[in-house]
């Protein structure tokens, strides 16, 4: 059990929501701040990006599919390292973290 943004959450030990349904923007900054992370509209793009593949179709897009889907919303040629950038931890593992969704249970990487 966690308070965030002042509700009180179910998180696994890594810190995912035990329920998709606890996600809200508040929600986010707390686990971002926790992360010592400070939320972007670039952030907001993969968190978005990532729910809605989740919700949508139950994907749990890697690394690359994330940095193509970025080419889009944001245009030019975003790399990985900016994507790494945002999330540290990675992309696909701590951006699912801050959207809400549970632990991906993908192998491998890129």
């Amino acid at each position: 059990m966690a308070t965030l943004a002042g509700t009180d959450v179910e998180v696994t030990d890594e810190g995912y929501l035990e329920n998709i349904n606890d996600w809200n923007e508040g929600v986010v900054e707390a686990m971002a701040k926790a992360d010592d992370i400070e939320l972007t509209e670039k952030h907001w793009d993969i968190i978005n990006y990532l729910r809605e593949e989740h919700i949508t179709s139950g994907e749990e897009p890697n690394e690359r599919t994330i940095v193509k889907a970025m080419k889009k919303v944001w245009g030019g040629k975003p790399k990985s390292k900016d994507c790494f950038q945002l999330f540290p931890g990675s992309p696909s593992k701590q951006g699912r973290k801050l959207a809400g969704l549970p632990k991906s249970n993908r192998k491998g990487g890129y």
